[in-house]
């Protein structure tokens, strides 16, 4: 990089991202086994390897930006570019979500008894555990920014455990969706209500839980002084996915568990 005549990051060659398209297929390939087949070993061992592939590269990422210097400050603004195009297409994934969901509650079709939700579905009560995900949600979004800003005013000792009390908070959310999911009175296969209930909130549960990792691998970062006031993109790139997972959770809450209730 230093040979060159422009301030950009030419990255080097790197077998982790065949190695994780590859390990997507095998991934696949094991939930397939798994539903069809009642056999998890080929999933499990993806998973594995997924985390493996995944640590080595965040490790090469880590590495050219903290102890090589390769991300100047037109790398940087590109990388934020690209988070924000990253962010606004999971914001069209999700509206693709409640699309599917609107069109289905604004008009029920006759094959579920024109009522939404359909007939012999007991909904979940939105003032029990959604309630309480809500306000631990909305929470850790305090946290997290209260966070960002002791960084910035270099109190590194504050914004650590104010992070660790939001990685808490989203464990807490997911053993809590966990639990709801546990007592469901209705499954995936109930109608369409069903399908579309579970695909929303599972995939923003899935969400939250990536979340959660990217704030515990900023953690890790944070203990080994990997971050300065004024260079911490990284940590600046899981904050702004976890404000998009609490927005996007007050639009689940409201549209899903509260407004047909």
């Amino acid at each position: 990089m230093y040979n060159s005549n422009h301030p950009y990051h030419l990255v080097t060659i790197s077998p982790w991202p065949i190695f994780l398209s590859f390990n997507l297929l095998f991934l696949l390939m094991g939930f397939i086994k798994w539903f069809y087949f009642f056999n998890h070993y080929l999933l499990l061992f993806s998973l594995i390897l997924m985390l493996i592939i995944q640590f080595q590269w965040w490790r090469d990422v880590t590495r050219e930006s903290t102890f090589q210097g390769c991300h100047t400050m037109y790398v940087m603004n590109n990388i934020r570019m690209g988070m924000i195009l990253f962010i606004t297409s999971e914001i069209f994934f999700f509206i693709s979500l409640f699309w599917t969901y609107f069109h289905s509650a604004l008009a029920p079709s006759i094959e579920i008894g024109l009522m939404w939700p359909p007939k012999g579905i007991k909904m979940f009560n939105p003032y029990d555990i959604p309630m309480l995900n809500s306000i631990i949600l909305i929470t850790s979004g305090l946290t997290i920014s209260w966070s960002h800003n002791m960084m910035i005013m270099n109190k590194f000792k504050i914004s650590y455990f104010s992070l660790l009390q939001t990685i808490m908070l989203g464990i807490i959310f997911s053993l809590f969706q966990y639990i709801e999911y546990y007592e469901a009175p209705f499954t995936i296969s109930d109608s369409c209500f069903g399908s579309i209930f579970f695909l929303t909130t599972g995939f923003h549960g899935i969400h939250v839980i990536i979340g959660t990792l990217f704030l515990m691998i900023c953690l890790i970062r944070m203990q080994l002084n990997h971050f300065s006031k004024n260079h911490h993109f990284g940590y600046e790139a899981a904050i702004w996915y976890w404000h998009f997972v609490d927005i996007v959770w007050l639009f689940v809450y409201t549209w899903i568990y509260w407004w047909f209730f």
